[in-house]
């Protein structure tokens, strides 16, 4: 008996010396290879899983094909993690796959889009902001600033989220606002919004719904047709564009610390494989506004890739 006992207490003071066993977790995001804005998504991912020993596993179709992330949320449900973390720009889309996981009792977090279906869809909550407020709040901060008529350009027709940017600042900005569609493709961006301003002389306002693919190139294409009258604002950050912010090229940035979108969901999912804590509602990101009196203290964050 003696020696049963002490076996029992071997196995136990090795057991509570052991740390918590590593959670696996994917996160399933529909950002493209070419959007810098992703990267920084994926640098938060990686981070959090280097803070939390949680092994992590990212994965995003090669362009925009809800049919493809479908897929690749199915793949991730039949792997068993300890947690999802997913981005719902198409919740017609997605949305099946996303209730076969919760069904599975596999615990969902969803981040950066699709904060108004999350929770009908399971999820235990969301890190994101509210892209409709977001654009509101950019509308009337133009507004403010003498925008008369405005384009929205939307340089990934088909998300739900940027639909709702575009919604949001019409609403905000309360004058004409056109949406001129583009591809994820910087030249041809600055070649449509060239054009948006020669067609129409009147409009003064341009918002991007990306920085590096759009926001930056706005500007240069508002730079070749002289045309210092116009107001450029846009959606998250890149080194580029904080420049063009600081130097008055550009009027502001909204920024969703996207970071923070690939950090938490992976903290909290490690935390509630471990220790079964969860927060108790979203977490919201942003929006910040980003002007030209702090844009220079986050310029070297953005090269880095945090910002």
């Amino acid at each position: 008996m003696n020696k049963l006992l002490a076996t029992v207490a071997t196995v136990a003071a090795i057991t509570t010396a052991l740390p918590a066993l590593a959670a696996d977790i994917i996160v399933v995001a529909h950002g493209q290879a070419n959007d810098p804005f992703w990267s920084v998504v994926k640098n938060g991912v990686q981070k959090a899983g280097e803070d939390t020993g949680a092994n992590v596993d990212f994965r995003s179709p090669e362009t925009f094909d809800m049919v493809q992330m479908s897929q690749m949320l199915d793949a991730a449900v039949n792997q068993e993690p300890d947690g999802i973390v997913v981005s719902i720009p198409d919740a017609d889309a997605l949305g099946p796959s996303i209730e076969r996981a919760v069904a599975a009792g596999i615990p969902v977090i969803s981040m950066n889009s699709g904060s108004d279906v999350s929770k009908e869809l399971g999820a235990l909550l969301h890190v994101g902001q509210s892209e409709y407020d977001a654009g509101k709040a950019a509308g009337e901060k133009l507004a403010e600033m003498g925008g008369t008529k405005g384009i929205c350009v939307n340089q990934e027709v088909g998300n739900v989220s940027l639909d709702q940017r575009c919604e949001g600042f019409a609403e905000g900005f309360g004058q004409d606002v056109t949406v001129i569609p583009t591809m994820n493709d910087p030249t041809e961006v600055e070649s449509k919004v060239r054009a948006a301003l020669e067609s129409d002389p009147d409009v003064d306002t341009v918002l991007g719904l990306g920085a590096s693919l759009v926001g930056e190139p706005a500007v240069a294409a508002v730079e070749a047709l002289g045309r210092d009258d116009v107001l450029v604002a846009s959606f998250d950050l890149s080194a580029g564009f904080l420049e063009d912010i600081a130097e008055g090229r550009a009027a502001f940035a909204i920024d969703q610390q996207q970071f923070l979108q690939g950090y938490l969901p992976v903290v909290f999912l490690s935390l509630n494989a471990d220790y079964g804590l969860i927060p108790g509602g979203n977490v919201p990101s942003g929006p910040n506004l980003v002007t030209q009196e702090t844009a220079a203290q986050v310029i070297d964050l953005s090269a880095q890739g945090i910002r």
